[in-house]
């Protein structure tokens, strides 16, 4: 429940599927991105999560492949929703760049480059039992993706 101390290599990999496109992303961000009006609190919610997140990610051996059983369900669902991530991230970069396009949802998911990383991140913590993972995920969920709330409501509505 509390995670075996050793190197993550799955957590390594889900790391770098998150670091490489939000690191494209610098050069490439929408039009009227302005980060003036987030809230300081789920600024902080966020750093800390992401900080904790990227350190349990890659602390606990538990993430790794072990014998197929059930429980490794856990695993594909959230390998999958990574795979999911890159694909939004790839229609991003395809797109115009607007802050509708970085918003977006996919498959009906909303936000989704907010949502699917967390989500991903979740059930690679339920996959391990790591509830060290677990709780910096809310962390970060509770401050990512209510950052990405307030930017979504500031975005002026346009007539189609």
């Amino acid at each position: 429940m509390f995670g075996h101390i050793g190197f993550s290599y799955i957590g390594m990999i889900y790391l770098i599927m998150l670091f490489i496109p939000n690191l494209l992303w610098i050069r490439h961000k929408p039009k009227g991105y302005d980060t003036t009006h987030e809230s300081k609190a789920l600024r902080r919610i966020e750093r800390a999560g992401q900080f904790l997140v990227t350190c349990s990610a890659l602390v606990f051996s538990d993430f790794n492949i072990t014998a197929w059983s059930l429980w490794s369900c856990w695993l594909i669902v959230s390998a999958g929703l990574m795979v999911l991530y890159e694909i939004w991230w790839i229609r991003y970069f395809r797109s115009e760049k607007t802050l509708e396009d970085f918003y977006s949802g996919i498959i009906g998911i909303p936000f989704a480059g907010a949502t699917l990383p967390v989500i991903a991140f979740l059930l690679l913590g339920i996959y391990g039992r790591v509830i060290w993972l677990i709780v910096s995920v809310v962390l970060l969920g509770i401050g990512h993706i209510g950052i990405h709330l307030q930017h979504k409501r500031r975005i002026p509505k346009t007539k189609k």
